[in-house]
C-alpha cells in the first residue's frame, strides 16, 4: 500500500515543495509562540492565570 502511494506521489510535478512549506509553517508557529511567551507582560500572565479562581458572578445579562 505504501509503495503505491509513494509511486503516485513521485509522479506529481512540484510535490516536493509541500513538505517544505509544512515545515516552515510548523516551525514559524512555534517560534512566534515562543516569542510571545517570552515577551508577554508578567501582569497580563498573572491576571489571566487568576481568572479561573475569581469568585465574582456576572448575573447582569
Amino acid at each position: 500500500m505504501l509503495k503505491f502511494i509513494k509511486y503516485h506521489m513521485e509522479t506529481i510535478d512540484g510535490i516536493e515543495i509541500y513538505p517544505i512549506i509544512s515545515l516552515v509553517i510548523f516551525f514559524s508557529f512555534f517560534v512566534l509562540l515562543f516569542w510571545w511567551v517570552i515577551t508577554a507582560k508578567k501582569d497580563y500572565i498573572q491576571n489571566v492565570s487568576n481568572l479561573p479562581l475569581e469568585t465574582q458572578n456576572d448575573d447582569t445579562l
